[in-house]
């Protein structure tokens, strides 16, 4: 019986690499036939809101600065920052001295007037004197008297009084400083509830009017989230910055305070129940969706814009799986295995 020749070492090799080969055709076969791996994200139902985003600040509706109307050294500061005053309360003095003292000496004088005009009228009712000596008596204390007052008023002058109920937002000056005339010592903020200022760009005025509903968020008090409308608009806007002022009614200041910045979305429009997708997974009104196994791409009509949601207005019926983000490398009907997102 014949005996077959044992394989060379040659021909083993070539059986090694055809094997390697067939392996990596195998492999690329596989990559280009065989199921990709691909992320899907369901469309999802919700509000879909069109919004303006603005950064505000809060603020007193009516904020009033107090000076005194006379110059002098700050004597006395009754009242500092938060405090609640009541209208007509002493709130700062300056040093008056000098005119105390004038006070004083034309409160005599006129004193001294009123002593002579009464003794001259007394005298003249009775005849011992002309009836002009009376009436001299009567214009010197006239004249006295209206020194008096004017010296009086100019004593007032040092005195720094609120003018309504109302509380100090900010004060200024140190006892013992030197204060010019109409140099403000205060803000009081009063006789209005607190509001909104915010600046609009100048790409987005238009589609702002008074009454619209904004919602508000400030970062020191997270998770809350308070209402407002907008009341006024200013009619210049500001050529440098190249934005509108815009001033916001709250419903409820609730815990904000003067000085606390917040972000500002003025809604512009709200569709409830509406289809939505991250707007990662559109790219030119086109969408992957999974049909059974395999890659369809779908043309949609899209209409809020977001930046963390996009709406489908149509194109999509609500069950579709949509391939997040889209890949323009996707080709229709390629094979895939779903990875939810």
């Amino acid at each position: 019986m014949a005996v077959s020749p044992a394989p060379s070492g040659r021909w083993r090799l070539g059986a090694a690499a055809a094997a390697v080969l067939l392996a990596a055709a195998g492999a690329v076969a596989w990559h280009f036939a065989g199921p990709l791996e691909v992320t899907v994200t369901p469309v999802r139902r919700g509000p879909a809101i069109d919004a303006i985003y603005a950064a505000g600040s809060v603020e007193p509706t009516v904020m009033l600065p107090l000076a005194p109307q006379a110059g002098g050294k700050l004597a006395a500061r009754l009242v500092d920052e938060g405090a609640l005053v009541r209208k007509g309360q002493l709130l700062a003095r300056l040093d008056d001295s000098d005119l105390a003292g004038s006070v004083a000496e034309q409160g005599a004088r006129a004193d001294f007037a009123r002593s002579q005009y009464a003794r001259a009228k007394a005298l003249a009712e009775r005849g011992f004197v002309a009836a002009g000596e009376a009436q001299r008596a009567q214009s010197e204390l006239a004249v006295a008297e209206a020194a008096l007052r004017r010296l009086r008023a100019l004593r007032g002058h040092s005195s720094v009084l609120a003018p309504a109920d109302g509380t100090i937002i900010r004060r200024d000056g140190e006892v013992g400083q030197y204060i010019a005339p109409g140099q403000a010592l205060f803000v009081l903020a009063c006789c209005a509830p607190l509001r909104v200022t915010a600046e609009i760009d100048e790409e987005d005025i238009s589609r702002v009017s008074v009454g619209q509903a904004v919602l508000l968020r400030a970062d020191a008090l997270p998770g809350q989230v308070f209402d407002g409308r907008v009341s006024e608009i200013t009619p210049k806007g500001d050529p440098v910055a190249r934005s509108y002022r815009v001033r916001i009614a709250l419903a409820a200041p609730g815990d904000l305070r003067t000085g606390m910045t917040v972000d500002a979305n003025l809604l512009v429009a709200r569709h409830d129940n509406a289809m939505l997708l991250p707007p990662g997974a559109v790219r030119e009104n086109a969408v992957w969706i999974v049909a059974g196994q395999r890659l369809e791409r779908r043309a949609i009509v899209t209409g809020i814009r977001g930046p963390q949601q996009l709406e489908v207005l149509r194109g999509l019926d609500g069950s579709e799986r949509v391939v997040t983000p889209y890949d323009p490398a996707l080709r229709a009907g390629r094979w895939v295995r779903q990875r939810k997102s």
